[in-house]
């Protein structure tokens, strides 16, 4: 989105775009900045520096779509993730999201919302996952808001969005750019995936 139109609507100067894998360092960047009742809230418990090294790193070898807000000196500041469903029939795509303190009740968390349910609704998506632990009410009140009913158990809050059901009661924003590619071999990463686990379950064998 252009920054005219992210400033109009937040009051923050900024660009909110896809991330590319070669921009993984910056997500790192983001996280760790985060301030410890926020890092708490992401990952629902203890992250120290060398866990957030390798869950930046695993983002960039496992087809996750990150959407994230950039500041004007090409920081990163807030991002939403989509990760791919795993290899279990009824496993669904799940979604998290991170916005630093100084950002927050701007709106910003909204507009990434919005734009990585369109990204997902255009990969087939019908149905996204939200896990937020129990104390996060600013993601519960945001999952809330578009749709998802979320249950608590074990210490954390989890529950589905209906895209659909979105669909028909959200008034589009304005789309977000993908990287050349990066929608299809997210694809075919999932694609592989299952043929993989076909193959080494016998599935595809010959009667």
């Amino acid at each position: 989105m252009h920054d005219a139109l992210i400033a109009d609507l937040t009051g923050s100067k900024g660009t909110i775009r896809s991330l590319i894998n070669q921009e993984l360092p910056l997500l790192r960047d983001h996280l760790l900045r985060l301030d410890a009742e926020s890092r708490r809230d992401r990952f629902n418990g203890f992250a120290d520096e060398g866990f957030i090294d390798r869950y930046a790193m695993k983002c960039g070898g496992d087809g996750t779509i990150i959407i994230a807000f950039f500041a004007e000196d090409g920081s990163v500041h807030a991002a939403a993730e989509l990760h791919q469903p795993d290899l279990h029939i009824d496993s669904l795509p799940e979604i998290a999201f991170s916005v630093e303190s100084h950002l927050r009740r701007k709106g910003i968390g909204s507009i990434l919302f919005k734009q990585l349910m369109e990204v997902a609704r255009s990969l087939g998506y019908e149905k996204l996952r939200i896990t937020t632990g129990s104390q996060n009410q600013a993601m519960r009140a945001l999952a809330n808001k578009f749709g998802a009913h979320l249950t608590f158990r074990q210490g954390e809050s989890t529950g589905t969005i209906d895209l659909q059901h979105e669909a028909d009661t959200i008034a589009p924003s304005r789309s977000i750019d993908i990287p050349g590619g990066a929608a299809n071999a997210l694809i075919s990463f999932n694609q592989a995936c299952w043929n993989l686990f076909l193959r080494m379950s016998g599935f595809n064998r010959a009667a």
